[in-house]
């Protein structure tokens, strides 16, 4: 039988979560985080009434969506840059595709962007035997790599120094003691010819702002700004779900993202772009696309309960208060959006059938939804998505069994006192030794239920 998706996730869940250096790894990084996180958000007056606002503003664009998409695109084309509707994956790659053979480019430098990773771009230009840079050093890392982000703020999070030192080592001669000082010189000694060269540059953006036309970025390196003003075309791929109404509403969300994804005040580069170079203006591209996408985002805008998944804002504090991320890593969960939000949004972007068991990949501690600078319920949301694959008859027969037979048996009291706690542990030791994996035992049932000990409490107390 050929293995799902599911089952690769709980084998490799299984390994990574026992890998104590990936653990050390993470948990050292994450705690980084932690600390820079309580100090960024104590800046803020009343960091609740913040989120509340941020909620509000959310829930007005997502119940708008079709206005606000509309706002921006005759505002943006407007100021000279033209927008471009993709339905999918695949829609986005042919509609980049047709740019670069029309301009007839053959390098390609690009900015940090999860919907670029999102629509397997580089997979895609790599085909076509056209040269791909990712500038962030992160994403450059990974890159030479060849593996996929870790984490959607900090995507090589998962690797120590000395193995970044190693690479680098490898590939470009460096000293096995290397610094991170040094290592990131070396990359922008690297990529800065890169800049100059490339015939597109592509981004993602943060945000999309409808009173303007205008895209926002947020980035901690500077390499998105040379990304768009040295390349003579510049293509951001932007999802449906970044627009805000107001260029004003950024005097919130820039703080907001800023202190739950990195724990600054704010972050070092915010650019906001409205178009190609006009004739007064010495740098900036030729030409500017913005590729709206889609890519089953309409999908979770259908489902009343849970279209609150589209306020993500792609912060990352979900990812890295999540006790099940912490444990089996980024990669496990064989998507483009991890944690928390991604076993949320993901199941409706990719398909419930094949990724529902993300939805059970969660503890429902409640620290997700707590953490959430937008106030996405998320573990509510997890609930909802278990329904919902229950209601579409897509969970296994062994399960409904199951389930039906627990449902029946619970019902009938004496049912469940007929069986002992001898035999209900012989049971569970036999037959369901390993539902909580192998490293653990389940815990040892009472002899007798509690119906039974409150009857004799009852009798002993007359």
């Amino acid at each position: 039988m050929a293995q799902t998706v599911a089952d690769k996730f709980l084998k490799d869940s299984a390994t990574k979560s026992f890998d104590l250096n990936h653990r050390q790894i993470i948990n050292n990084n994450i705690d980084k985080y932690d600390v820079a996180f309580e100090k960024g958000k104590s800046k803020f007056f009343d960091l609740e009434n913040s989120k509340i606002k941020a909620n509000l503003v959310k829930w007005k664009t997502i119940e708008y969506l079709d206005k606000y998409l509309l706002d921006f695109e005759a505002n943006f084309t407007a100021n000279g840059g033209k927008v471009i509707w993709a339905n999918d994956a695949e829609e986005a790659r042919q509609e980049i595709w047709k740019i670069m053979e029309q301009r007839q480019a053959k390098s390609i430098v690009k900015s940090k962007s999860m919907a670029t990773e999102e629509i397997d771009l580089n997979h895609f230009l790599e085909g076509k035997n056209i040269e791909t840079i990712e500038s962030d050093l992160g994403e450059f890392i990974i890159q030479l790599l060849n593996h996929k982000p870790y984490h959607f703020v900090t995507p090589a999070m998962h690797l120590s120094l000395e193995e970044i030192a190693k690479l680098f080592h490898e590939k470009f001669d460096t000293p096995l003691e290397a610094t991170a000082e040094e290592l990131t010189m070396k990359a922008r000694e690297i990529l800065r010819d890169k800049y100059t060269s490339a015939d597109i540059g592509i981004t993602g953006a943060n945000f999309l702002l409808a009173d303007t036309g205008s895209i926002a970025i947020t980035e901690n390196e500077g390499n998105a700004r040379l990304t768009t003003t040295f390349p003579k075309v510049h293509i951001a791929v932007v999802g449906i779900e970044k627009v805000l109404p107001s260029q004003n509403d950024l005097d919130l969300f820039w703080p907001l993202l800023a202190s739950h994804g990195t724990g600054q005040n704010l972050t070092v580069y915010n650019t906001i772009l409205s178009g190609p170079r006009k004739n007064t203006e010495y740098d900036g591209p030729e030409e500017m696309y913005v590729i709206l996408l889609d890519n089953g985002r309409t999908k979770v805008l259908e489902q009343k309960d849970q279209r609150q998944g589209l306020y993500c804002i792609r912060c990352g504090a979900c990812l890295n208060v999540c006790p099940i991320y912490q444990n089996i890593g980024g990669h496990t969960y064989e998507t483009t959006y991890q944690g928390p939000i991604g076993s949320l949004i993901s199941p409706h972007l990719n398909g419930m059938k094949e990724f529902k068991h993300l939805s059970y990949a969660s503890s429902l501690c409640g620290k997700c939804t707590e953490v959430c600078p937008v106030g996405i319920d998320i573990q509510k949301m997890l609930l909802l998505n278990r329904r919902d694959a229950v209601q579409q008859d897509i969970v296994s027969g062994v399960e409904k069994k199951g389930w039906g037979l627990f449902t029946w048996a619970i019902q009938k009291r004496k049912v469940i006192d007929f069986f002992g706690g001898k035999t209900k542990n012989f049971f569970v030791r036999n037959f369901f030794k390993k539902a909580w994996g192998s490293q653990r035992e389940l815990p040892k049932i009472a002899d007798k239920s509690f119906a039974q000990q409150w009857k004799e409490k009852q009798k002993n107390d007359k």
